[in-house]
């Protein structure tokens, strides 16, 4: 973190160091899952790198359960953030929750194989990378959250901006699976996959939504 003392931790940097390895990770799983995603829906589907991606997120999130067990055992074993305990604790599950889903529903994607996408390939190009650039905006928000609480606004209206983006491409790619001679399993998986990035994208927008409330309390 930043070598500028965080007025929530009151100089307790090893708890700074958790929550901001925790973050890191929450990150790394997000491009991760782009990574496997892009992967999976581009022309030149490559099993074993959507594999290679699936077992790196699965890896990052065992490691993100551990570091949240233990900041949580920190919070209440040495009666830390009594004032913001329990607002720490909500972001740290709904920042862990939108990893573990959009990992869950990574590995479900990959059970179907891919039908023959091939004209949609670029837009979902655009629809993973701006769904992967509001997660990030979330993350950053609740970097500076942690940092400088009355910094957070500057943040989250990127994540809105990405939101309202993302969904933007994703009506346009609905539409156009119904413009275009696709079979009903094509349309259905269109239909899926674009739910599942959209609604990452929703998730992140959530978080900021109640990081922005976090911070007006924390400047009470």
């Amino acid at each position: 973190m930043s070598s500028e003392a965080s007025p929530l931790f009151g100089g307790n940097t090893f708890l700074e160091e958790l929550i901001e390895n925790f973050l890191d990770k929450i990150s790394e799983g997000m491009f991760v899952v782009e990574a496997g995603v892009g992967a999976y829906l581009s022309t030149t589907n490559d099993p074993e790198l959507c594999q290679q991606k699936l077992n790196e997120m699965i890896a990052i999130k065992q490691r993100c359960s551990e570091l949240r067990h233990t900041i949580v055992t920190m919070l209440y074993t040495e009666m830390l953030l009594p004032d913001a305990r329990g607002d720490v604790l909500r972001l740290l599950g709904n920042l862990f929750e939108l990893l573990d889903e959009i990992g869950d529903d990574y590995q479900e994607m990959m059970i179907v194989q891919p039908l023959g996408l091939e004209g949609f390939a670029d837009d979902f190009a655009e629809l993973n990378a701006m769904a992967t650039r509001c997660s990030q905006a979330a993350v950053l928000a609740a970097r500076t959250f942690f940092r400088n609480p009355a910094a957070v606004r500057d943040h989250i209206n990127d994540v809105r901006m990405s939101e309202d983006e993302t969904d933007r491409i994703a009506l346009r790619i609905k539409r156009k699976a119904f413009a275009v001679d696709l079979s009903f399993e094509q349309r259905t998986q269109v239909r899926e996959a674009t739910a599942m990035l959209d609604g990452l994208a929703d998730k992140a927008e959530n978080i900021s939504d109640d990081l922005s409330i976090y911070a007006i309390k924390c400047a009470r």
